[in-house]
């Protein structure tokens, strides 16, 4: 008998039960299925490390942050369309919800397709002034025209993951996002080594990964979910202002990450290819093991919006400090980890000692910042999902495109490839407290007034 769609509450799940309880499993699940997401990454760079070369991993390092720009107008419009999708699920409006599921697959793999194409078009200028010179630049080359257009296909997966969280299915949608990984755990020795194929393997391994995850992803929203429906030129008017009203701060909200990266890989070249190097498994290294904190706009973004739909402001506050609760809880057992692990880590990836010295200074120091860059994240998850977007804009923008360039400067010269790490930590501590202040502050609000049907997005 053939598989027919899940039913889920008219109003959702997420507007009953223990809030802690809804939090910690779609925050854990999100963690789990964006670690490996990102291990495909990783794991990339580790098994370039085995070739012995600093050039390479500071290759795939640089070329992995221009990558991660591009990423992020993706994680933008899934925002989007996780809040947009949610909120008509928290109304009772499914046929609606799944109209909106459609519109936003359809433009977001429409968007990445145009934008991965010109940043393949463009990749040489762009390597340039991120920093990269000679071989590092032939070879980040090299791994962005091979792995960059398969992009729209990690965006599909990303948006089927987010409609798979607005209806509250935290497993399928761990699922979508883990297969990825388990592919990269068997194709990059066998292409990176084995094969003899280097950068070029590495790049393909990321390719079949985000193949998979689309696959999967697709499979679920439609055949299991019924949440996906042939296109609709009347569904798509509908949509497009209030998806759009979203999706255009997240994205710019989310792009000012890999912008702030982008400076501090910039602070980070003066002080050689080592430092390079080092600053690369760094960057890997947060993604992968604050996985939980990155995890957290997603994994609440549905419970706020399905609360916020159905009207409880008391339950978006309690979501809101779950969320934050489970951010302390989860950096502090991370930063201890990985202060433990630091030489391992360092050693397994062959690098030097300025390297080490730079991986040093975020796993003993800069890795406790991540509590408040985990604030950070909850303030903008509530100020997306209810109906204040550009808040989360401005938050991001004031710690990535205010803060990070003086403090990095300054600290670079001052205190050398380490200074620029500790940059980025205080940058965070600061941003974090005024992004979780300014959103419990408008939580309350809502407490006093009563949750409105609807907030302008442009605000």
């Amino acid at each position: 008998m053939a598989e027919g769609p899940e039913r889920v509450p008219e109003q959702g799940r997420f507007v009953t039960g223990s809030l802690m309880r809804h939090v910690t499993v779609m925050a854990l699940t999100g963690t789990l299925g964006l670690m490996f997401t990102f291990l495909v990454d990783f794991l990339a760079l580790w098994w370039i490390g085995r070739l012995g070369s600093e050039e390479l991993i500071a290759a795939v390092g640089i070329a992995g942050t221009i990558q991660f720009a591009v990423i992020s107008v993706a994680i933008g419009m899934m925002i989007g369309a996780v809040a947009l999708v949610s909120r008509a699920i928290g109304m009772g409006e499914r046929a609606r919800a799944r109209r909106i599921a459609t519109f936003a697959l359809l433009l977001a793999v429409a968007v990445m397709t145009a934008i991965s194409l010109l940043v393949v078009l463009f990749a040489g200028p762009i390597l340039r002034v991120s920093g990269a010179e000679g071989r590092v630049a032939e070879e980040g080359l090299r791994f962005i025209v091979i792995s960059l257009p398969s992009l729209p296909l990690m965006t599909a997966g990303f948006v089927a993951t987010a409609v798979l969280r607005a209806v509250g299915d935290a497993w399928r949608s761990t699922a979508v996002t883990m297969i990825g990984g388990v592919f990269a755990i068997v194709i990059d020795p066998l292409l990176i080594v084995w094969a003899g194929w280097g950068i070029a393997g590495a790049a393909i391994s990321i390719v079949v990964a985000r193949t998979a995850m689309a696959g999967l992803g697709l499979y679920y929203a439609i055949r299991v979910h019924d949440m996906l429906a042939a296109p609709d030129m009347e569904a798509a008017r509908e949509s497009l202002r209030p998806f759009l009203g979203i999706a255009l701060p997240a994205i710019l909200t989310q792009v000012s990450t890999p912008f702030g990266n982008w400076i501090l890989t910039r602070e980070m070249a003066a002080h050689g290819e080592s430092a390079v190097a080092g600053w690369g498994v760094v960057m890997r290294l947060t993604i992968l093991a604050f996985g939980g904190i990155f995890a957290l706009s997603g994994a609440i973004g549905g419970i706020i919006g399905q609360n916020f739909g159905a009207r409880r402001p008391d339950r978006v506050a309690e979501a809101f400090t779950a969320a934050l609760k489970f951010c302390l809880i989860y950096t502090l057992s991370v930063w201890a980890a990985m202060a433990a692990l630091t030489q391992p880590i360092a050693t397994s990836f062959g690098l030097s000692a300025e390297g080490e010295a730079v991986v040093r200074a975020f796993t003993h120091f800069a890795a406790g910042s991540f509590v408040f860059t985990g604030a950070l994240f909850v303030a903008n998850a509530a100020f997306n999902n209810l109906g204040r977007p550009l808040w989360s804009t401005r938050a991001n923008w004031f710690r990535d495109g205010i803060l990070m360039f003086p403090l990095a400067a300054a600290m670079g010269a001052w205190f050398g490839a380490a200074g620029v790490v500790w940059a980025q930590a205080i940058a965070n501590v600061i941003a974090g407290v005024v992004a979780a202040w300014l959103a419990w502050a408008y939580i309350r609000r809502l407490g006093g007034a009563g949750a409105p049907a609807a907030a302008n997005p442009a605000v």
